[in-house]
């Protein structure tokens, strides 16, 4: 098969090769995958670098969710070869490539209402998202939401969530052309960082009161002026740094405005509580039949494209998702 390996550190575009490797087979617990869709999220980037948090043996294969199709089963596993699942192959054999095992436990069934594409994108960054506003912020109707970044993959899946729990969003974004996606993804309103104050902005939007939760995944100056315009007893919400600055939070000044600091690493849940991710898919697939929800994605792309895909996503110059299709199955 061919799949997309990294032998050393750097840059994606420079250090990812598609090879020809053999075609893998499942272990006792497994499931052998097609990959239909696999989809493109900053940590592929990161693990390209060596700055994730998981540092996985070389040559590995980036790629952390898919919707893919069962081919085989391994030895004491229960399934129907031939279904639609959400699946995250485990490094180093990831999503980048035309099949993955995986193991059995950890599937979830694709969404009906979404294609492959869609599909392979609503779990990580919904799922995060998800957390993040419910299970961390504990999110109410009638709240102001502020989201970074609000036209990327991350972002755009926190505007659809902020929406469908009955909150005011407002969107930042980098430019026009994000701008226009953000507003046609939901926002109430949205603040282009480029042309204006976000801090004046978030507060004349506000009444002056602030934004009661903020979903931060780029930290750096981001960060700063979410402490400028959080709302007495807002919660902010610390998804990530695709800024590549990690911001040191001045206590003092969460003492004195009486706001809450949050963070959120939806990996975890994984292994502290597996339950509530399965929870979670199941309330994520009900707001996707009903329309509440539906990934952005913004490029199909070929399996040869990968690479450039990883690096555009890193260098911050997307909207929405990029989506890698393997196999000629990944189209329905």
């Amino acid at each position: 098969m061919k799949a997309w390996r990294v032998h050393s550190n750097g840059d994606p575009r420079e250090v990812m090769r598609l090879e020809d490797v053999p075609d893998p087979g499942p272990a006792p617990g497994e499931v052998l995958v097609r990959i239909r869709a696999a989809n493109v999220n900053f940590p592929d980037a990161l693990l390209c670098r060596g700055q994730y948090q998981v540092r996985p043996p070389f040559p590995f294969t980036p790629g952390v969710e898919t919707c893919a199709e069962i081919l085989a089963l391994g030895e004491g596993v229960q399934g129907a070869v031939g279904a639609r699942i959400l699946a995250q192959p485990a490094l180093p054999a990831g999503g980048f490539a035309e099949f993955a095992v995986v193991r059995a436990d950890t599937l979830l069934p694709a969404p009906e209402s979404l294609d492959d594409a869609e599909a392979a994108a609503l779990h990580v960054g919904y799922q995060t998202g998800w957390f993040a506003l419910h299970r961390r912020a504990r999110i109410q109707p009638g709240e102001t939401l502020l989201v970074h970044a609000a036209a990327g993959g991350v972002g755009s899946a926190a505007v659809q969530l902020g929406k469908a729990a009955g909150a005011t969003v407002i969107g930042v974004v980098g430019g026009a052309e994000k701008a226009k996606e953000a507003r046609e993804n939901g926002c109430d309103v949205v603040v282009d960082r480029r042309a204006e104050d976000v801090v004046a902005a978030v507060k004349d939007a506000t009444g002056g009161r602030g934004a009661d939760v903020v979903y931060d995944p780029v930290g750096g100056d981001a960060y700063t002026q979410s402490t400028k315009c959080v709302a007495f007893e807002g919660r902010i919400l610390v998804i990530g740094f695709a800024s590549g600055k990690i911001p040191s939070p001045a206590l003092n000044h969460a003492l004195v405005k009486n706001y809450s600091i949050l963070g959120l690493h939806w990996g975890l849940y994984n292994t502290k509580d597996p339950g509530t991710v399965r929870a979670c898919h199941d309330e994520l697939t009900a707001l996707a039949a009903r329309g509440a929800v539906r990934p952005l994605v913004s490029e199909r792309l070929p399996l040869e494209a990968a690479a450039d895909a990883v690096q555009r996503v890193a260098d911050g110059r997307t909207t929405g998702r990029l989506v890698v299709l393997p196999t000629e199955g990944g189209t329905r």
